[in-house]
């Protein structure tokens, strides 16, 4: 076995090593992967100046850990990682790590590293490759900050057979099924659009799209369709896992001017068949976990995953690195050993390294703590980083928020929601750290920054993060949204234009009907292994709040957690955490009753008519019918039962997108009966909504509308009769 570890320069590498096979001489039967180490982009600043992405902690392991496991459990013998800034940073710690090819616990027979001095692009990095000779076959192509557990086997068998048959089959990507929904591993700001041939399982097009763009279109060359059958597929979770041949590295060496594997190579490779004759295929999954900490909002998504237990067996408790002595226990919490946690402290769904303490009254929620950390008293941790050796002093907050290692946060100090502390930062007491702000002690160039204390308090060390590339951006670049830990929906005006020829625009509506599944009467199960957090998320401006509540109503209504008792406590408090108005807590009352019914209706098996679908989704659960009262409807004024009926309304016309709209007319009939029956709302109410014009609409509003008309004559009639018995009584 070759335990060649050197790591070779641009200059010196261009003759071969003495005793270095060459690719010609290579056995084909020999695993090769190619690791990306370096993506030339700069979404991890502050804290990729002073440390290379790939070994970021991601639920208190470098990132790049992930990414040798993968290929470890893949079976891939060779392995050559390029590197490009923090070259030094990466080596010293593959070398000092397991995965040293002079350690006898390395899987792989050999681990080279290889700097390319004038790359930036990862084109050039393949490029380099292609020029040096030293792949002998297939090849698997990944990035250092990879998280998957998908197994490759049946990929690569299939890929082989492939290009047995057609030596011009030069690539297969392994892609992951998710649903047109919003879910966690889901890129945001960009959405691929493959077009696929689904017999052949060839790609025939790629396109990136983003809400920032005027019309959500792909336009397609008609040859490409000829005489095959095609598919539009926007469900895809991409995280860059191909199987290549050398021939496309040669395609990468044909265009100096690619630079991205996707937006670059693909899109061009598929646009050019005809005149490079090489066919792109895909390997299309729906088990297993597979996404890229690609940006910060992707690094927050795959923690809660890890959080989560969806990306087993790399989750905390396996303790991929040596020394880690991580033990779930209750609450979903993993703990080390010597972690210490003060009485009167919570902690829930939360990681927690080693000689971390926590000091009494002091609240940790889905947060990651490394090793270390000194948490205070009264301190308030909520969906947040802190790296190792940090230290958060009493009575501080930290919100949604990254503090990277060796930074203090003082005393009572408030760190706002997107903020991100680099290395080193020290915030003063009482400091007040602004929303999307970012501290760190060096500037853009790497020079030491002079103290801000108007950012960092009188007694901290620090000054704001600014990066030339910021004077320069374009707001209508959709790079721009990807450089932030929160996803900036408020600042997005997104279009109401839909992706025609990759989507269909019923699958999806702003009160969150997704395509609903003929089985959807019981829960969506989702493996283990699933790559995605939430099935309800629904379109991709929802704002948390609806998301998560939708999705809480569902799981006890479908009867798989809680009671309507304890969702109570979790809505209101949801509500409080996000400062949702009236408007989105009757919206999502609504929409979670509807879908449930739309489920019950389009059971495959015993399939409910909407009145009995109706009657169930409000009686069947114990407090559902006060839960709609007291939370939905509220104060029970005939004004807010006007409102909380148009919301019911506006829900059956989604709904409308998935049954017929007579189906969903006569569930809104049907839900309305029921809530009259149950005194849910009044005959003041229904009526009031019935003259409302907001209800009038044109279009599904007014479509699901006719089908009230005989509850609000019959209504009427008796309001008219009951009048006519006032008077006969008199």
């Amino acid at each position: 076995m070759s335990q060649n570890k050197a790591a070779k320069s641009g200059s010196s590498s261009k003759g071969k090593k003495s005793g270095k096979p060459s690719a010609e001489e290579k056995r084909e039967d020999v695993l090769q992967a190619v690791l990306i180490a370096d993506t030339f982009q700069t979404r991890f600043h502050p804290f990729s100046l002073e440390k290379p992405r790939c070994l970021l902690p991601l639920a208190n392991t470098p990132l790049i850990e992930y990414s040798l496991e993968f290929l470890a459990m893949n079976g891939v013998q060779e392995v050559f990682i390029y590197c490009g800034n923090h070259h030094e940073q990466i080596e010293r710690y593959v070398h000092d790590s397991r995965w040293s090819p002079t350690a006898r616990s390395c899987p792989f027979s050999s681990l080279e590293f290889i700097r390319v001095a004038d790359a930036r692009s990862i084109g050039d990095f393949l490029r380099d490759l292609d020029k040096r000779n030293i792949i002998g076959g297939d090849f698997i192509l990944v990035h250092g900050d990879l998280v998957s557990n998908i197994p490759l086997e049946g990929a690569l068998a299939a890929h082989r057979a492939r290009r047995e048959a057609n030596r011009d089959s030069c690539m297969t990507m392994v892609l992951r099924e998710a649903g047109e929904g919003e879910h966690n591993t889901k890129t945001k700001g960009i959405t691929p659009a493959f077009i696929i041939d689904p017999n052949a399982k060839r790609c025939l097009h790629y396109e990136e799209i983003h809400p920032l763009q005027a019309d959500h279109y792909v336009t397609l060359d008609p040859t490409i369709l000829e005489n095959r059958e095609a598919e539009a597929r926007t469900d895809l979770i991409d995280a860059e896992i191909d199987i290549c041949t050398p021939d496309v590295l040669a395609l990468w060496s044909e265009s100096f001017d690619y630079e991205l594997p996707r937006a670059n190579f693909l899109h061009g490779v598929l646009k050019d068949w005809e005149l490079n004759g090489k066919m792109i295929h895909t390997e299309i999954v729906n088990e297993g976990y597979s996404a890229r900490a690609r940006n910060l909002q992707m690094y927050d998504a795959i923690s809660q995953d890890v959080l989560g237990g969806w990306t087993f067996p790399f989750a905390p408790e396996c303790n991929l690195l040596p020394g880690q002595t991580y033990q779930l226990q209750g609450d979903n919490v993993y703990r080390e050993d010597d972690v210490e946690v003060e009485s009167g402290s919570e902690v829930v769904d939360a990681i927690l390294g080693k000689d971390t303490h926590i000091g009494p009254g002091s609240t940790i929620r889905k947060s990651v703590i490394g090793r270390n950390c000194k948490i205070g008293s009264n301190v308030r941790i909520i969906d947040s980083f802190i790296w190792d050796d940090a230290t958060i002093n009493d009575g501080a907050v930290v919100e949604h928020a990254i503090i990277a290692e060796r930074g203090v946060v003082g005393k009572e100090a408030f760190v706002h929601e997107g903020a991100l502390v680099s290395f080193g930062v020290q915030l003063g007491n009482h400091a007040d750290v602004k929303s999307g702000m970012m501290l760190s002690l060096l500037t853009s160039n790497m020079q030491i920054a002079s103290s801000q204390p108007e950012f960092v308090g009188s007694q901290g060390k620090g000054a704001r993060f600014e990066s030339p590339e910021d004077d320069e951006a374009d707001p209508d670049d959709p790079a721009e949204l990807q450089k932030s830990l929160v996803y900036p929906f408020d600042e997005i005006d997104l279009s109401d234009s839909s992706v025609s020829t990759l989507a269909d625009d019923d699958d999806m509506s702003d009160d969150g009907f997704g395509p609903v599944s003929p089985s959807a009467s019981q829960p969506t199960s989702r493996s283990r292994l699933s790559s995605f957090a939430s099935d309800d998320s629904g379109a991709p401006n929802f704002s948390s709040f609806h998301s998560d509540a939708v999705h809480g109503l569902l799981d006890v209504l479908r009867g798989t957690s809680g009671n309507f008792e304890s969702e109570k406590l979790e809505f209101m408090s949801l509500r409080l955490a996000n400062n949702a108005s009236d408007t989105a807590m009757r919206k999502a009352v609504a929409t979670a009753f509807v879908r449930r019914a739309v489920e019950l209706i389009n059971a495959e098996n015993g399939a409910l008519e909407p009145s009995k679908a109706a009657k169930q989704v409000l009686t069947s659960r114990e407090g559902a019918t006060s839960f709609v009262k007291e939370v939905g409807v509220g104060d029970h004024s005939v004004s807010e039962q006007v409102e909380f009926a148009l919301s019911v309304q506006k829900a059956c016309a989604s709904c409308a997108k998935i049954v017929e709209v007579t189906k969903a007319g006569n569930l809104l009939a049907a839900i309305l009966q029921q809530m009259y029956d149950l005194d849910i709302l009044e005959e003041e109410g229904i009526l009031g909504w019935w003259q409302e014009e907001r209800g009038k609409e044109d279009g599904l509003m007014s479509g699901v509308r006719e089908k009230c008309q005989a509850l609000v004559e019959w209504l009427e009639n008796a309001d008219e009769e009951e009048s006519e018995e006032d008077d006969d009584d008199e």
